[in-house]
């Protein structure tokens, strides 16, 4: 994956998902469709959506128990998404079922710890304040599984390629400089997550929201 910018398209709405696509297809090297995007249009959608040429991420965050996660994923295969994320907090099995059961080419990802929550959250759901050893724990769980590598936010990525160095890293939560934190609360420029290890940076409203996606793509692009 040559260029690292994954662009988040978090639309039900397929035209527009469309010409953002094709307003930073040039800067970017994939895009990111999540559930509100597959809630709204489905596999017809992803396949549209394809058609633009660039790479597909789905993310749809699988997380049920091992059968059901793979008859599911097995059903998305005609689609052959470049990647596709899993919660890794769905266990071992679950994701050795998800891995079997995705089309070969395909990278499966597991989901670590949301870039939404912080240490109170983190603690309301019985968990340490502090993500790392979180973020540890499933970055094991998921290479013995057998995945492709994971998705944590840019102040883990380091500490999880430090454990996986041959992994692939999914960083959410980039955002530029000047740009809002809007619901992420675990956030990083892109430059520095690149720095601390990350595969690819998904970036959605700072591209998606502003008045020029391509020019914001753009300058993104030339900080990395």
């Amino acid at each position: 994956m040559t260029r690292p910018i994954f662009v988040a398209i978090d639309t039900p709405d397929l035209e527009r998902a469309k010409q953002i696509a094709a307003r930073v297809r040039h800067h970017v090297g994939g895009i990111k469709l999540g559930l509100e995007f597959f809630s709204a249009n489905g596999r017809s959608g992803i396949r549209e959506m394809a058609e633009l040429g660039l790479p597909i991420f789905l993310d749809l965050k699988f997380h049920d128990i091992p059968n059901t996660v793979g008859k599911a994923i097995q059903s998305l295969r005609p689609l052959n998404p470049a990647i596709l994320t899993v919660h890794a907090a769905g266990g071992r099995a679950m994701m050795e079922d998800a891995k079997a059961a995705a089309p070969t080419d395909t990278k499966v990802v597991a989901v670590t710890v949301l870039t939404s929550l912080d240490g109170s959250d983190l603690s309301s759901i019985g968990l340490e304040a502090d993500p790392h050893p979180q973020v540890e724990r499933l970055t094991s769980l998921a290479r013995e599984a057998g995945l492709d590598g994971v998705v944590c936010s840019g102040n883990e990525v380091a500490a999880a390629k430090k454990l996986w160095p041959g992994g692939f890293f999914v960083v959410p939560g980039v955002r530029p400089a000047e740009s809002q934190s809007g619901d992420q609360k675990r956030v990083m420029t892109p430059r520095k997550a690149l720095d601390s290890g990350a595969s690819i940076l998904v970036i959605g409203r700072p591209i998606t929201q502003a008045e020029d996606p391509d020019l914001a793509a753009r300058a993104i692009e030339a900080t990395l």
